[in-house]
């Protein structure tokens, strides 16, 4: 399988890293970067062809086009990309927000559009994926597979409008989780901890969290309560945060992203 990326920033590089990882030679990869700086540091650190524009011989003997340009260049690049496609080569577009319907259009009817959704932690090979596609085979549903596990996990979703809750929770998810280790690293310094020893106690116990939920046949609520003994600590913590409805406004701010997600598909897919 060869694989051709479109721009060449953090997600391009990390998933280009766990590709030749996994085994897939230089030869098999390429990426059209219009910045001179960042095309560079593609060819020196991957030893990948890289091509400065959009052009046939970057895209034509490609199975799979990953579109790693943000949302507000997709529609200049897959127009451009469109008259170059066959109709069996796979577009996986990585962009928050645009719709299958609105990048078939862009790209003339020609192409597989695929919609996926990662998050930053595929940086460090722990990233979640979503992904939606109206119709796939196995061996086309299995390449687009074979991509993103290089990032991490990943789940396919039912519905396009699915993918705007994807975005919310998984692809804006690590942010939220970086919010509440800076409060809880903040808590830590105005207790008297040092800020080295307040990040370190953050750091290490959101880490242990997540992997004993993760590695748990048991729901977040049981886990919960196993730590909260009647007036204790925990217990107080966890009602001061129930009194100031954190929970709720969570939800809400998850809300508010979905919302965005959806907002973006109408701006940037507008006639």
């Amino acid at each position: 399988m060869n694989i051709c990326f479109i721009g060449g920033g953090n997600m391009a590089n990390a998933m280009i890293g766990g590709l030749l990882q996994r085994g897939f030679a230089p030869t098999q990869l390429g990426a059209v970067e219009i910045d001179a700086a960042n095309r560079e540091r593609l060819r020196a650190a991957h030893g990948i062809n890289v091509f400065a524009q959009l052009e046939a011989a970057a895209i034509a003997h490609c199975d799979v086009v990953v579109l790693a340009v943000k949302p507000q260049q997709l529609r200049e690049v897959a127009t451009q990309l469109g008259s170059l496609l066959s109709a069996q080569q796979i577009v996986l577009s990585i962009a928050a927000g645009i719709r299958l319907a609105d990048l078939a259009r862009w790209l003339g009817g020609r192409g597989v559009p695929v919609r996926a959704m990662p998050n930053t932690p595929a940086l460090v090979g722990a990233g979640m994926t979503g992904l939606y596609a109206a119709a796939l085979d196995s061996q086309q549903r299995e390449r687009v597979e074979t991509i993103v596990r290089t990032a991490g996990a990943f789940v396919w979703v039912q519905s396009e409008a699915e993918m705007d809750a994807v975005t919310a929770l998984s692809g804006s998810g690590p942010a939220y989780f970086f919010y509440f280790i800076e409060a809880l690293e903040q808590a830590g310094k105005e207790l008297g901890l040092t800020e080295a020893v307040a990040r370190q106690l953050a750091l290490e116990t959101a880490l242990g969290a997540a992997k004993l939920a993760h590695g748990s046949a048991d729901d977040p609520a049981t886990l919960r309560a196993r730590v909260t003994s009647k007036n204790g600590t925990t217990e107080r913590a966890l009602l001061s945060m129930e009194a100031h409805q954190v929970k709720a406004h969570i939800i809400a701010a998850a809300r508010a992203a979905a919302d965005r997600a959806a907002e973006l598909g109408d701006e940037l897919g507008a006639d």
